[in-house]
């Protein structure tokens, strides 16, 4: 009895506003859920076979039923809970019905019928409930606007109007195919999204992130404000298997937060530094956000194509905030950790650097070519192997139905997120919107590639801060990107400019979420650690641009392109930096920072990153001269007045 007490209450769901009885039936049937839901991603990852719609629809079915019973055991209200309740009941029967009625539906060429009918609707309903409770109402009103749009589509005059399509049409294509819900972000869900979720909540339980924070303290503890720079290298790291920024804040700022501030680091500081870091796991290999994945399945490339091309814009944005980390410890005088250093580091590694093997395994698999979702079960035994080695890291049954309760709470969200893209992204291809919204911005544009990109981000970053990452993406893949392409840009790097735009809004206003949750940890204003954050992760809206002039830094041209891009690019992001730090050994003048900015920007001179025309080797020759030289006079003119001091 007292192992099946402590069994509940490590399961037990949160916000409960139901009996006791209540409580613990929804809990359990939530956790068998989970665990189904974590057996049937492991089972097609590894050994495959399942037709993608049978596979699909049956996770988005087990999932939505879990999802909505949670929320109903939150309603305070005895109606809305039964509602939900009942709801849950209609969610888990789409899955079931296409598998027992696949090969039928495929004899009829997906034709609808009545019965086909019913289940769209009651697989929208639980689409748009889900999506209300999880994510708000901007997605509902995306989805309803493009169901209306495909349905009265011929009242519509002009080329924007169509013959408009019935319920049997939508049906077919919503439902019945891989072009709606069930389409390629669903996929992505249950193929990537899930699995890598479960693996990097399975490394988080065993102590990995643990052993990263330590890592980075042992790094940077003896550097001058190193629990800054241990806050911003940790919580990049443990970023790296979580791909969330809201929940890295979360998971590593209660403890990074306090430290800061113990040392001296402002609140607003502490928390921006904080909410910087943990934004930077959705941009860092080798498990980024959710969007890579999904950028991967639609420009067509492997994952780990998406992954090495996003590694140095990634280093890049890590390199800018621990450069400003450091500037802002120089600038408060601020104490090193007396605690921290080498030692803490070897003794890290010594004792608890054998839980980082499945980080480096999944890698080093993956670098040989296997596929990630094969590499990601072979590290999720390896991580189970490896647990029960010492008493703390050890994973039982019931951790392990924790961990899979966890990753089903983590990624319910997304899941949400991509049903309702899956459903606007199916109007967009069957109406042929997605090609006049692209037409339309290049039109807008006037053909000048600057004009089109500015016009994109803004986009982008209007779309990111209604929705998840992840639905944010997947539209504007659709809507945006095939502009970028049609003008020359590389697919790699069009979506990359988009997914960083996208993604930005963790930590812009009036969203801000990895900010605001920084600032409820630290006690500063939200808004004010939100234009903080901005000042320190300045990278992911400065580098998109640089996908443009310089793809060398997604990997892409030559040797001599590449490595001058990274060469030119790590340049401006140092100068840059340094300039918004506003001090270098002393404190600087406007004059010294509006030159720094001057030479950033002609170090970036919008033509090639090879262009051998006068006009770009003189603007980058004398960037690169106006940067050193203003850095030189800034440690000289310090270091000579030190030595006067001296002397007298």
């Amino acid at each position: 009895m007292r192992y099946f007490s402590e069994l509940y209450d490590s399961i037990a769901l949160p916000d409960s506003n139901g009996t006791r009885a209540e409580t613990v039936a929804v809990s359990v049937l939530y956790t068998v859920l989970a665990a189904a839901v974590t057996a049937i991603v492991i089972y097609g990852a590894f050994f495959g076979g399942i037709t993608a719609l049978i596979l699909r629809s049956t996770f988005y079915s087990t999932v939505a039923m879990a999802g909505l019973l949670a929320f109903g055991l939150q309603a305070r209200l005895g109606l809305e809970r039964m509602a939900l309740y009942l709801l849950a009941l209609v969610a888990i029967i789409p899955g079931p019905y296409l598998w027992q009625s696949y090969f039928d539906i495929i004899m009829r060429g997906a034709m609808s019928t009545r019965l086909d009918e019913v289940m769209f609707v009651g697989v929208l309903a639980v689409t748009l409930v889900l999506v209300r409770k999880s994510l708000g109402w901007s997605l509902i009103v995306l989805l309803l606007v493009a169901l209306l749009y495909a349905y009265f589509g011929y009242l519509i005059p002009g080329k924007y109007g169509h013959g408009g399509y019935d319920l049997a049409r939508l049906t077919s294509t919503l439902v019945l195919s891989t072009e709606g819900f069930y389409g390629v972000p669903m996929g992505v869900a249950v193929e990537y999204i899930f699995l890598f979720s479960f693996l990097g909540t399975l490394l988080m339980a065993t102590g990995a992130g643990q052993v990263f924070v330590d890592v980075a303290r042992g790094l940077t503890g003896r550097v001058q404000g190193g629990p800054g720079l241990s806050a911003a290298l940790s919580s990049a790291l443990v970023g790296t298997i979580n791909g969330s920024a809201v929940a890295n804040v979360v998971t590593t700022g209660t403890f990074t937060i306090p430290l800061m501030k113990n040392v001296g680091y402002s609140a607003r500081l502490a928390g921006a530094i904080e909410a910087a870091a943990s934004s930077a796991g959705q941009i860092l290999p080798p498990v980024m956000g959710a969007a890579a994945f999904l950028m991967a399945e639609i420009i067509g490339v492997p994952y780990s194509t998406i992954a090495l091309a996003a590694l140095v814009p990634g280093l890049l944005y890590v390199l800018a905030l621990i450069v400003a980390v450091r500037l802002e410890a120089g600038k408060l005088n601020l104490p090193r950790d007396p605690d921290a250093g080498l030692k803490l580091l070897f003794e890290t590694l010594k004792k608890r650097g054998y839980l980082l093997l499945p980080l480096i395994g999944i890698v080093y698999l993956m670098a040989t070519g296997m596929t990630p979702t094969r590499a990601a079960v072979y590290c999720i035994m390896l991580a189970l192997l490896i647990s029960p080695w010492r008493k703390d890291t050890r994973i039982g049954l019931t951790g392990l139905l924790v961990v899979c309760r966890n990753t089903l709470f983590s990624t319910l969200p997304i899941v949400a997120a991509v049903a309702a893209a899956g459903g606007v992204i199916g109007v967009l291809n069957l109406t042929g919107m997605g090609l006049m919204v692209s037409s339309l911005i290049t039109e807008l544009g006037g053909g000048s590639i600057w004009a089109i990109l500015l016009l994109t981000a803004l986009a982008s970053f209007i779309l990111g801060m209604g929705l998840p990452t992840s639905a944010a993406y997947l539209l504007l893949a659709v809507l945006v990107a095939p502009a970028l392409v049609r003008l020359g840009l590389p697919p790699i790097a069009a979506h990359m400019y988009i997914f960083y735009f996208g993604l930005v809004s963790a930590i812009t206003p009036p969203v801000a979420l990895a900010a605001y949750a920084a600032a409820s940890i630290s006690g500063a204003g939200a808004n004010e650690t939100a234009v903080e954050s901005i000042r320190l992760g300045f990278v992911k809206l400065f580098v998109p641009f640089l996908f443009v002039t310089m793809p060398g830094i997604l990997m892409l041209g030559s040797g001599a392109q590449i490595f001058l891009a990274i060469v030119l690019s790590t340049c401006a992001v140092v100068t840059l930096s340094i300039a918004f730090s506003g001090w270098l050994v002393r404190p600087m003048t406007w004059g010294e920072r509006g030159l720094l900015v001057v030479a950033t920007l002609l170090i970036c001179w919008p033509t090639a990153v090879d262009s051998y025309d006068p006009l770009t080797l003189l603007a980058r020759i004398a960037g690169l001269a106006i940067a050193g030289f203003t850095i030189f006079r800034l440690t000289t003119a310090s270091s000579t007045k030190s030595v006067e001091a001296q002397v007298n």
